[in-house]
């Protein structure tokens, strides 16, 4: 039976999740699925047991498979670390304090056998420590027509594409080192493929708010996705994108760099003033011919206006603790757009 799809997961202090996390892989299976499986977890030299839970993990299972690298190197080059270990037609990112509800990779390996696509999109909740679980405002774009141009809009994520290995090793698609290295590697996965699916099922479950996560983070390290921003306007240039969709993909840049820049969680107040003007600077780098700013913080950061950036978001959270529970509308029933003016 050959191995139709390799898990590769990336592991890095998480004891309390990890065993959940590959239990969740291979839960449900028969015998049969199992043959087609393959999990390489990569231990990035976890200071913790990480190393040790993998090692007798795998000992117990087979198809698990342990990559133990000798120095810490970070989340995307420990995915490379197992992307070149991998022997599957299909490569799956997952996060190693993230799980797969039940059925999720029978219900994968159906939509690949039926559709043999370059990347296919899957759905995913955002569940919270407590257990409580939203859907993520992109998720209504996996029940229409899979086109290119509706896909960028899909939360852009290592973990919610699974992609054909050797469609990765011929365009030479890998990750980057830092922080932020999905967005030069899940936008570039779209652009070169030539077969794009989608599978509206929740298959991920992706978890908020864990102390230590990147995203629940205050560090200067955020300022690193304008480097992967930069990867990302320089293989477009590279390798002739059609301009609408340059301009899509620009759009989509700029809203996303303003969430970071509005999130205390992850933006310190001293460091926000700096952050908006390398946005601008951005902007202005790699602004589209004849794109026009959408909406009135594209415009701010078009005109390096942080004063009024700072303003027009005190009164967006202003306006929100006026609000009643009540009242309060639920962040992940709110478009893209609103969602980005919500956390302003």
């Amino acid at each position: 039976m050959f191995v139709r799809l390799s898990v590769v997961v990336p592991v890095y202090r998480v004891e309390a999740y990890l065993v959940e996390c590959l239990d969740s892989i291979r839960a449900g299976l028969t015998a049969g699925e199992h043959a087609r499986l393959e999990i390489i977890a990569v231990d990035d030299a976890s200071p913790d047991r990480c190393g040790e839970i993998l090692d007798d993990y795998a000992s117990d299972h087979p198809g698990v498979r342990v990559q133990h690298l000798p120095e810490n190197v970070g989340l995307g080059l420990a995915r490379n670390a197992g992307l070149a270990e991998a022997t599957g037609d299909y490569v799956w990112f997952v996060d190693s304090d993230d799980r797969l509800p039940a059925g999720s990779v029978r219900a994968v390996l159906a939509a690949l056998d039926a559709d043999r696509p370059d990347v296919l999109l899957v759905d995913h909740l955002r569940v919270r420590e407590d257990g409580r679980a939203k859907t993520d405002p992109s998720s209504h774009l996996l029940a229409g027509e899979p086109t290119l141009e509706r896909m960028l809009g899909v939360q852009h994520t290592a973990w919610n594409r699974i992609v054909r290995r050797e469609f990765l090793l011929a365009n030479d698609l890998r990750f980057g080192p830092g922080w932020y290295e999905d967005v030069s590697f899940s936008h570039p996965v779209l652009l070169a493929a030539d077969r794009i699916a989608a599978l509206d099922r929740v298959c991920y479950h992706y978890r908020i708010g864990r102390p230590g996560a990147i995203t629940a983070t205050r560090s200067h390290r955020h300022f690193e996705a304008f480097t992967q921003y930069d990867l990302v306007q320089e293989w477009m240039a590279a390798h002739e994108v059609r301009p609408e969709i340059r301009s899509r993909l620009f759009t989509l840049m700029i809203s996303h760099l303003l969430v970071v820049a509005g999130n205390d969680n992850r933006m310190h107040p001293g460091h926000r003033r700096d952050f908006f003007r390398q946005l601008t600077a951005l902007y202005r780098r790699h602004r589209p011919d004849g794109h026009r700013p959408s909406g009135l913080k594209h415009r701010l950061v078009a005109a390096g206006a942080y004063r009024a950036y700072a303003l027009l978001r005190a009164g967006y959270r202003l306006a929100g603790r006026r609000r009643t529970p009540s009242s309060a509308p639920e962040v992940a029933s709110l478009s893209p757009t609103s969602r980005a003016a919500s956390i302003l």
